[in-house]
């Protein structure tokens, strides 16, 4: 992300942030903690460290681990250690806490005694931001002193910490650019957004899905405003819920956005614009400007269904992760092509040419396979005929296959065998396993039996069950079953033989 970062100005412009009221002022008594909306990280996104006062300070106590479920790839909070944490509200901060749809940023604070304390996340209470910071190679007492309410200290983003916002930043003006967009240039509405983690795309999930010409179309058009560098600058004045608009629904029922959570007691309503492109309510820190974004939407959207309603997600990229992107895809293509002997503008014919291929190649075994079980069928019946005289024929065939479906194979030889008319008139038994070449304590040979009587069939693979541990089931006249561990003929191969002799 380095490289990115360094195409950044160095100062935010003094008039980034702008107070619309008259009656709104910050805080400047040090006991008393700034509202997040016009936190020093919202009012100049580029500051990086910031001389400031504890305003209180508690011991955290562990929260109750979170219920476990399948979410999207959203940017997950950064782990709370199991080191002892304090909870930390000082009067300003370049930290941003969690909020908007943006994750928290991570940095350090650095105490009156030159110790670098790790803040591991920012999160909003009411209308507070709470440090949590990381109690490590001191007691729990010595953090408490350091942090006592009045004490000066220094918040700041470390290189990681500044690296982490400045892509959270790039990827939610972008957002803002796009949805604006969407809805001017295609009555589009953005339904939600989700700023996952580096560095995979970011989505924006809209009401229907697009076409080809017009993700492009939105993409040019994105583009020449970032050319353009169009501005961007907050606007706070103090909040009046009575006037703030509620959220836009469609007919199916779907909510356009996100209301204000109804915990902020901040008592500020915050802005963004883009100049001349977007105006919308937003707590998040925010680019001065979009003249460096240079945007690249995915080329196609991915559609979803719920009960109710349809939609479908646009991904793009921008910043450092855009670069990430082009590295990464690069070094992918410029892999495939050295693997495939060939330019990297041939490989998508040579890929289509090794697939083809591939199916032809894979028709070819798949018929062979079919004649080698025929074959191996009628090599059994041959057998069955020597030893007609007996009251039933009893077979164990070993194999060793390095393919992934030696069942099929296995299955094949069943086919065949039940095909060919001697089968139906002569009892029989056969069992047929199939091990890997190189074997592991994790190896699963498989087991198929098949036979003329069903009884016989249980009463084998039950014995087999309980002297070889196999796990399985079938029905009727077949059961596979799997046999886990390293098979030897000299030990499980006599252990089955051992089974079909008592029968």
């Amino acid at each position: 992300m380095a490289t990115a970062v360094a195409l950044l100005p160095s100062v935010t412009p003094s008039d980034y942030h702008r107070i619309k009221s008259p009656t709104l002022r910050i805080p400047t008594n040090p006991q008393v903690s700034i509202p997040v909306g016009i936190l020093a990280c919202q009012r100049d996104p580029l500051l990086r460290s910031l001389v400031t006062f504890v305003v209180s300070v508690i011991v955290s106590q562990p929260a109750a681990p979170p219920p476990k479920k399948l979410t999207k790839k959203a940017v997950i909070s950064p782990l709370i250690p199991p080191d002892p944490i304090l909870e930390v509200v000082l009067h300003d901060t370049v930290i941003f806490p969690e909020g908007g749809g943006q994750p928290t940023d991570t940095g350090v604070i650095v105490t009156a005694d030159f110790t670098t304390w790790e803040v591991v996340q920012v999160k909003r209470l009411g209308g507070h931001a709470v440090h949590y910071i990381r109690v490590q190679g001191r007691t729990v007492d010595e953090a408490l002193l350091a942090f006592k309410p009045g004490a000066k200290v220094t918040a700041a983003l470390d290189q990681n910490g500044f690296e982490r916002r400045y892509d959270h930043m790039s990827m939610h003006t972008s957002q803002h650019l796009i949805s604006a967009l969407l809805e001017s240039r295609l009555q589009i509405p953005t339904l939600s957004w989700s700023l996952t983690s580096y560095p995979s795309p970011c989505y924006v999930e809209v009401t229907r899905g697009m076409s080809l010409e017009e993700i492009t179309s939105i993409q040019t058009e994105a583009n020449k405003l970032v050319f353009e560098g169009r501005r961007v600058y907050v606007e706070v004045e103090e909040l009046d819920r009575d006037r703030v608009k509620g959220i836009q629904k469609l007919e199916s029922g779907r909510s356009v956005g996100k209301a204000l959570p109804d915990d902020y007691t901040g008592g500020v309503n915050r802005v963004v614009i883009i100049d001349g492109v977007d105006k919308n309510p937003c707590c998040g820190t925010h680019l001065p400007s979009i003249h460096n974004l240079q945007l690249f939407l995915l080329p196609h959207t991915e559609a979803l269904s719920r009960s109710s309603t349809s939609s479908a997600r646009l991904y793009f990229l921008c910043g450092p992760r855009l670069i990430t992107h082009l590295t990464s895809t690069h070094n992918l293509l410029t892999s495939t092509a050295s693997t495939l002997n060939c330019g990297t503008p041939l490989v998508p014919d040579r890929v289509n040419q090794v697939v083809e291929e591939r199916k032809k190649a894979e028709k070819r075994v798949s018929e062979l396979e079919a004649e080698l079980a025929g074959s191996v069928a009628k090599s059994l019946v041959g057998e069955m005929k020597e030893l007609a005289g007996h009251t039933l024929f009893k077979k164990h065939i070993h194999r060793i296959d390095d393919t992934g479906n030696a069942l099929g194979f296995a299955s094949a030889v069943s086919h065949a065998f039940s095909n060919l008319e001697e089968a139906a008139v002569i009892p029989h038994l056969v069992v047929i396993t199939s091990s890997p070449p190189a074997q592991m304590p994790s190896s699963a040979t498989i087991i198929l039996a098949f036979g003329s009587d069903e009884g016989r069939i249980k009463q084998a693979t039950e014995a087999l069950k309980g002297r070889l541990n196999v796990k399985g089931g079938g029905k009727g006249l077949r059961w596979s079953g799997k046999f886990f561990g390293v098979w030897k003929d000299d030990r499980e191969g006599i252990l089955l033989e051992e089974v079909l002799n008592e029968l």
